[in-house]
């Protein structure tokens, strides 16, 4: 077992990381930002070292300092959290390299499951249901008209080297495909370095659910059931759930069985998600794979009693899973917690909390780095907190979310508490009927006076 565990990460994920750690007897390291000084990760780790300024290229994004932090503290092994450098096939190998164990997928996983269009060729041989579209990256636009011409409109342009909704285009017709696919390319090259351009025939009234796996380095998997992330911003989620209102007993069966076989034929190792689209025929497709731990976890550890992090480390330090599927027995909700004003646009609302109060009570679990006094700083993700009720029922936990957020005080910044109140009010969210479009339609109303 690893002694030390170095956290290339920030706020509440790593804080999350640093807890399993002291409960399995690990030693910690945090790195930090300047603007990170008075976060608590690095107040309850065991040692912490900054690495850099406030900007993340010079600090959580600089693999050099990050390397240079575990040589001089002795940690033998790095957990990257999610989003920096947790996909990042670079940052594996030169872990690899440095006797240093990544605790996430090899750096040949994420290269094969990072790109979207190799992911996608790579679960069509395993058997996998793909959405129909282009095989690879399309060469020119003539490629990219003909195919749309084939499969049909409406189509989706998507950035093979995308994330975070950028280089995407939504194509109804052939008149508008041409300006897509410009503004597309740009978007794509100017966020990622990369303009290439895959197509994918676009899905209606999709919804968002994944399927949590996990696997060692036997080349055995299991999954740990779905979550249901249909309610987003601009592809952003905002809330997840587990098990998804949406889920039937055969199709949990289908996608759980095509997530495993997926992880089985790439011999994963680690904990991992396969994502899917799935239609209002509840026909599922492959959308990708996160090669890392995922913002939503607490909602899956939570219905099936299961530390993720625990089952990544013990992974990673060559322990076999049990493989078992698991099934939810209870329901679990997330509210994501952002500093933003949903009041205007869900714009961004850094600053110092003046005051908070978080709820607590049988089933309410917050995951959060804040604290009555921290400041927000303007350089990161705007999430600060996150907000999980679980219950017996699925109603039981919206009336549970309902009191924590009635009872959860945030002062000195805007955030999204207000939003959330409103979403468990929703007809249409109360009955489950909610698709990736949801929020679309979606108006606050106004603050009472």
């Amino acid at each position: 077992m690893f002694k030390k565990i170095l956290i290339a990460n920030r706020g509440e994920i790593a804080l999350r990381v640093i807890r399993t750690c002291k409960e399995m007897g690990i030693k910690t390291v945090a790195v930090y930002s300047t603007a990170d000084a008075e976060s608590l990760h690095v107040r309850f780790a065991d040692e912490a070292v900054c690495i850099g300024p406030a900007p993340s290229n010079l600090s959580y994004l600089k693999i050099s300092n990050i390397i240079a932090a575990a040589e001089i503290t002795n940690a033998d092994a790095i957990h990257p959290g999610y989003g920096f450098l947790s996909e990042n096939a670079k940052f594996s190998k030169i872990c690899e390299e440095h006797d240093i164990k990544f605790i996430g997928a090899s750096p040949e996983m994420i290269s094969k499951m990072g790109d979207k269009a190799t992911a996608k060729a790579t679960m069509r041989a395993a058997g996998v249901p793909c959405v129909p579209g282009s095989e690879g990256i399309l060469e020119d636009f003539t490629e990219c008209k003909k195919l749309a011409k084939e499969i049909g409109y409406p189509v989706m342009l998507k950035a093979t080297a995308g994330g975070g909704g950028k280089g995407m285009r939504a194509v109804w017709t052939e008149q508008e495909l041409e300006p897509a696919w410009e503004s597309a390319r740009k978007e794509a090259a100017a966020s990622f370095g990369n303009d290439g351009m895959y197509m994918e025939k676009l899905i209606e009234e999709p919804r968002h659910i994944e399927i949590q796996i996990v696997g060692d380095s036997s080349g055995k998997a299991c999954h740990l059931s779905e979550r249901d992330c249909s309610v987003q911003r601009r592809h952003q989620k905002l809330t997840e759930e587990t098990p998804s209102p949406f889920m039937t007993d055969t199709l949990r069966k289908k996608m759980g069985d095509a997530a495993v076989k997926a992880a089985e034929f790439i011999k994963y190792e680690g904990a991992g998600t396969v994502e899917f689209l799935v239609d209002k025929h509840r026909n599922f497709y492959f959308m990708e794979m996160n090669t890392r731990i995922q913002v939503e976890h607490p909602i899956t550890e939570q219905v099936i009693d299961y530390d993720l992090i625990r089952e990544q480390i013990l992974v990673a330090s060559g322990v076999p899973i049990s493989g078992k599927n698991y099934i939810p027995q209870l329901h679990s909700i997330e509210c994501r917690i952002n500093a933003e004003d949903p009041y205007h646009n869900f714009r961004p609302s850094p600053g110092k909390i003046t005051n908070l109060h978080a709820p607590g009570g049988h089933g309410v679990r917050i995951d959060t780095h804040v604290y009555s006094g921290y400041v927000i700083p303007p350089n990161y993700d705007s999430m600060i907190a996150k907000l999980i009720t679980t219950a017996q029922t699925r109603e039981e936990a919206i009336n549970k979310m309902k009191r924590a957020l009635d009872e959860f005080v945030i002062e000195g910044v805007k955030t999204t508490i207000p939003f959330h109140r409103q979403l468990m009010d929703h007809p249409d969210y109360i009955e489950g009927n909610y698709t990736t479009k949801f929020m679309e339609d979606f108006k606050m109303k106004p603050l009472e006076e």
